[in-house]
């Protein structure tokens, strides 16, 4: 008489099959936000910044985050970033002369003496805001650098279409801003349940 096979399952194996569908559980409810920019006259809209923050909180970047603002033929690339707090930053200069990099933004100030080459240390941005940067040097020369305490943002390109993959399911406040605004947009809830797509207007000052 042939006796039936036992099979044995551990507790180790218990375990990694309900992190399994719990990871499961977590990938079907991250969602995708497509947003669509564009300025008052209803042409698309680039280095628009969107960040999403969660109802639950913030946070800050994980240790080691870090972005480049590189500076060449005497202009900061990009003109417009949008990081995490916490995201350490390295500001390359990439020209054959010498540029003197500062902020007097109350989020960081912060000042890079005359310089070539790559600084020894990023500057870390720690706190949120906007933080503008300048070169004392040439007056020309500018940058906008929105810190924000979320790790869901997104810069619109020329196409005026930016893209924040990853949400979970959840309740947001929604923020979008541009460096030549006319005045604050203000943020709206939103609620993520399933992939989102927005089309949003800003109108720019008349000056520029």
């Amino acid at each position: 008489m042939r006796l039936p096979r036992i099979r044995f399952v551990t507790i180790a194996q218990h375990l990694l099959a309900a992190t399994l569908v719990a990871a499961g559980i977590a990938a079907a409810q991250a969602n995708t936000l497509s947003i669509e920019v564009k300025d008052g006259g209803g042409a698309p809209l680039a280095d628009a910044v969107a960040y999403a923050v969660p109802a639950a909180g913030h946070a800050a970047a994980p240790p080691g985050t870090s972005a480049v603002i590189d500076q060449i033929d005497r202009e900061f690339v990009p003109l417009v970033s949008v990081i995490q707090t916490g995201t350490a930053v390295r500001l390359p200069n990439r020209d054959n002369i010498r540029h003197h990099v500062y902020s007097f933004s109350p989020p960081k100030v912060f000042e890079l003496k005359l310089y070539s080459g790559v600084p020894a240390r990023p500057i870390v941005f720690d706190k949120p805001g906007l933080v503008v940067l300048g070169c004392n040097i040439h007056d020309s020369m500018i940058a906008y650098v929105m810190v924000v305490d979320t790790p869901w943002f997104a810069r619109t390109g020329p196409d005026g279409l930016a893209r924040i993959d990853g949400l979970p399911a959840g309740e947001y406040q929604l923020h979008l801003w541009h460096p030549r605004q006319s005045a604050d947009v203000p943020s709206q809830p939103l609620r993520m349940n399933g992939s989102v797509q927005l089309s949003s207007r800003i109108e720019l000052r008349r000056n520029d």
